[in-house]
Formats: C-alpha cells, structure tokens, sequence
C-alpha cells in the first residue's frame, strides 16, 4: 500500500490495528512529508467524483462504467500537466 504521511495512517491505533492482521498481509510505502504525487491523484478522484459522479443515477454497472469514461474522455481533452517544483535543498 502507498500512503501519504496522514495522521489516520500513521496513528496508534491504526498501527494496533495492523498488529492483529496476519503477518507480511499488508506491506506500507510511505511518501515524503513534504508532499506527494499521491496528493495530486487524491485531488483528482475529489474533483472527478464532485463534478462527475455526484448525484447521478444509474440503472446497471455497465452505465456507472459508460459514464466514467465519458467523464476521463473529458478530462482527458483539456489535459493539466503538473511541473513538480520541490528542490531537495528545500526539504530541510
């Protein structure tokens, strides 16, 4: 699993809770503090979900489906490239 450095990820009681699950089951990689390109996927699912999914209807997996894609399609057309700016000198 991929997390960021969220609290809920890292408190005491989520590690006591790993601690009764079977060993080896879930192996964590944690992304640096300082920000992640997990946070940029985060924000994406919260505005595609916001703007595409949000008070929708539908009648059948295959329509939730047709409307997923019809809404990356979208995205997909007017596409936002991220410039990562962090310096490595700036992380101390």
């Amino acid at each position: 699993m991929i997390l960021d450095n969220h609290s809920a990820h890292i408190s005491k009681e989520t590690r006591a809770w790993l601690d009764t699950q079977p060993a080896g089951r879930f192996e964590f990689t944690f992304t640096p503090k300082h920000g992640s390109w997990l946070n940029l996927i985060e924000g994406f699912f919260s505005k595609f979900a916001r703007s595409v999914l949000r008070h929708i209807r539908v009648t059948s997996k295959h329509e939730l489906k047709e409307r997923i894609m019809a809404g990356i399609d979208d995205v997909n057309r007017c596409p936002v490239i991220h410039t990562w700016s962090y310096k490595l000198a700036e992380a101390a």
